[in-house]
């Protein structure tokens, strides 16, 4: 092996025709949806957060617009630490200000895509498809036989 600087990680000294990838691969477009902050168990939603508003910037009064104005969707304390600084305090199970919550996503409970490609992460050097398993056992069991297959070949030398 030796120090790959381009991809920063080590290269067999084999060539990667002589590999073979296994992956198990789940994308979010087909295995995932969008989840509420209860569902996704989120951080600020199970244990709150705090939001400090300094009112003598122009940012300031508009988050301060926000919360008391057009947010209705979570409920706050104040707390005022002087002329300009208010924190405000949302408790545990107010959603968070994540935008969209597009970091919130669940399983749907599809499972993965059990795939196997010739090569590594270097490339297929040989173009042959890549092959998409469709029960968890079949990859399994391929896994293995090629796991025995290459020991079989160390053995022999």
């Amino acid at each position: 092996m030796y120090w790959d600087n381009i991809h920063n990680r080590l290269a067999p000294d084999a060539g990667p025709e002589h590999f073979k990838s296994y992956a198990a691969r789940a994308p979010l477009a087909t295995h995932w949806r969008q989840a509420t902050c209860e569902e996704y168990e989120c951080d600020q939603f199970l244990h709150g957060f705090v939001l400090t508003v300094d009112l003598s910037t122009e940012l300031g009064q508009k988050q301060w617009y926000y919360v008391a104005k057009v947010d209705r969707e979570r409920s706050y304390s104040i707390q005022r630490l002087n002329q300009f600084i208010v924190k405000v305090i949302y408790g545990p199970g107010n959603p968070c200000f994540e935008p969209n919550r597009s970091n919130h996503r669940v399983p749907v409970g599809r499972p993965p895509f059990y795939l196997v490609a010739d090569g590594d992460w270097r490339g297929n050097p040989r173009r042959t498809p890549m092959y998409h398993h469709r029960r968890v056992e079949d990859f399994i069991e391929d896994f293995a036989l090629h796991q025995d297959k290459i020991a079989v070949v160390r053995k022999r030398g």
